[in-house]
């Protein structure tokens, strides 16, 4: 007998079963006491409360294009360590089933977050003893907070130089919001340009959001410039292909009429027209280092360090060339 099947004899969801076996509110008392009817007639009992051989691999949203590769990296270690991975949307929607409370419940081993956990979160997760690593964090982290991310800050200047490189001085960079690895690449940018005794202009530099749809609108504001840049830097993949639309749209060949770098090497943008250059951030690597420093946290042992950066790479294609003579 499950929980899952008192919930559909009780036509209610697994979060409510689970608020009315741990006495939690929030449930109507004929509802709670249809189910507790069912538990008592099917004869249900809760598990144990030991921690669950499970690894709870939680995201804020799953339509991003680099989630299967994170959960690739988490399912390798955890099947190395005969444990289960459960994937979970967390506080999404204003729904049942979106809250670390339900996280709690499960007892899970160890959680792996992609994005932030509030700092409420956090808290109540250390409460119960479940450890947790931040993966590839959006804000600043409190110091002892364990995480893994990535080289933000050397991928931005590996972008730039390679432009550089190949002549361009007109690079663009249509950059992100203010999160921490956003401000890194942008930085990482900055000092390229520095290091070749160039001065950005401030209207080359483009901060919005990390979409298609507002990479798209950012690149036709620059690209209709009577002194278009030559090159253009995005923050992400999603802005780089918003860039390509926009240069066609306008009758510019890439990289014959422009040169366009991207970051995160997400895995449809070495099939895109041209194969787009981008910045590798190694995501099946980072996944399955917060998933040992996880389970290592998980079975109490000491670990070297809490915070990990793996380094990125650049993976040149055919979207960046030198620019054209004047």
């Amino acid at each position: 007998m499950t929980i899952a099947y008192i919930a559909e004899s009780a036509g209610v969801s697994v979060p409510t079963v689970s608020k009315v076996l741990n006495g939690r509110s929030g449930v109507s008392e004929e509802t709670r006491a249809r189910v507790e009817q069912l538990i008592h007639q099917y004869g249900y009992r809760k598990p144990p409360k030991n921690r669950s051989k499970l690894v709870e691999l939680v995201f804020r949203e799953l339509e991003s294009m680099w989630a299967v590769e994170v959960i690739r990296g988490v399912e390798r270690v955890a099947r190395r360590n005969r444990v289960g991975v459960l994937v979970s949307e967390l506080g999404l929607h204003d729904t049942e089933g979106m809250t670390i409370d339900d996280t709690v419940g499960r007892r899970p081993q160890c959680v792996l977050s992609v994005a932030q956990l509030s700092e409420a979160e956090r808290a109540q997760l250390t409460a119960k003893g479940i450890p947790f690593v931040v993966f590839d964090p959006i804000d600043e982290l409190p110091d002892g907070v364990p995480f893994v991310g990535a080289t933000n800050w050397r991928g931005g200047q590996a972008a730039t130089r390679h432009l550089l490189d190949l002549g361009h001085r007109r690079i663009a960079m249509i950059s992100g919001p203010d999160h921490p690895y956003c401000r890194a690449r942008l930085s990482g940018y900055l000092s390229a340009l520095g290091e070749a005794g160039l001065t950005p202009e401030p209207g080359l530099v483009v901060k919005t959001q990390l979409t298609h749809e507002h990479g798209y609108a950012a690149a036709r504001e620059l690209l209709s410039r009577p002194d278009r840049p030559t090159a253009v830097f995005t923050a992400n993949d999603m802005q780089a292909l918003g860039v390509y639309q926009a240069a066609r749209g306008l009758g510019l060949r890439i990289p014959d009429d422009l040169s366009v770098v991207g970051f995160d090497d997400v895995p449809t943008v070495a099939w895109v027209d041209p194969p787009l250059t981008t910045v590798h951030q190694p995501l099946a690597e980072m996944a399955t280092a917060a998933t040992e420093l996880a389970l290592a946290l998980g079975r109490g042992e000491e670990v070297p360090q809490f915070g990990l950066e793996i380094a990125t790479t650049l993976t040149v294609r055919e979207s960046t060339a030198p620019p054209k003579e004047a």
